[in-house]
């Protein structure tokens, strides 16, 4: 008879489930870093059909890290996004700390907050290890044939944030959350470790919206710490 995974052994708990998590992604290298700089492509999928909607030949992303973050779906430390299909501009958007802004000029504050409200949440969970974030474990589930312990993860704002971890190599699998767009679901593969610092980095990120899937990227370049110029946060002048 198959004994299940952990069977022999104490049952691990949400806190101790996510631990290991962190050590797997790089411990205190991961969980402190201060800057991330991703670079690749991305596919775009519409509401119909089946075919991609856009394809984004150069995607990449800079993102400078709050430490004291505590929101878990909320705007947080800075971030730059850019799509492009070869020299053609598919989409920007930008935060600086304060003011939200896409290739239209800014963004108003309800708007932005629910932009990142469907968008902001796997970070937290470089947080989980602090006071006011409790970790809870639910059912273990299957993703892509990879066994997963599943652990909820609450800020002190009330915030949850699901995440699937995998049972063999501890690595992030999956993220999911409630926005105002339905239920998000990330998954999460093909990782690469970096060394110096030490990084998990999944290269393939699918993303889901209410079980649809809505986006794919794929991170060919990944660096950890290198300085970003601010200005490349500023919202455009007006």
């Amino acid at each position: 008879m198959a004994v299940p995974v952990g069977a022999a052994d104490e049952p691990l708990e949400g806190a101790a489930i996510l631990a290991m998590a962190r050590g797997a992604a790089g411990g205190d290298d991961w969980a402190n870093a201060r800057t991330l700089t991703l670079s690749g492509h991305a596919v775009f999928y519409g509401p119909k059909g089946h075919e991609p909607r856009t394809r984004a030949s150069s995607y990449r992303m800079w993102r400078v890290f709050d430490p004291d973050r505590t929101v878990a779906h909320g705007a947080d430390g800075k971030v730059r996004i850019i799509a492009k299909d070869t020299d053609k501009l598919i989409f920007e958007v930008g935060y600086d700390g304060e003011t939200t802004w896409t290739e239209r000029g800014i963004t108003p504050k309800a708007d932005a907050d629910k932009f990142w409200a469907s968008n902001f949440g796997f970070g937290i969970i470089r947080q989980a290890n602090k006071p006011g974030f409790v970790a809870t474990r639910l059912p273990d589930d299957d993703v892509g044939g990879h066994a997963l312990y599943m652990v909820e993860l609450t800020d002190p704002n009330g915030g949850k944030t699901l995440f699937g971890i995998d049972q063999q190599s501890y690595a992030i699998r999956t993220m999911g959350f409630r926005t105002p767009r339905g239920w998000h679901l990330r998954v999460y593969d093909d990782f690469v470790r970096l060394e110096d610092p030490r990084w998990l980095q999944a290269r393939h990120v699918t993303l889901y919206y209410d079980g649809r899937k809505s986006n794919e990227v794929f991170w060919t370049e990944t660096k950890v710490n290198a300085e970003i110029d601010p200005a490349l946060f500023a919202p455009p002048s007006q």
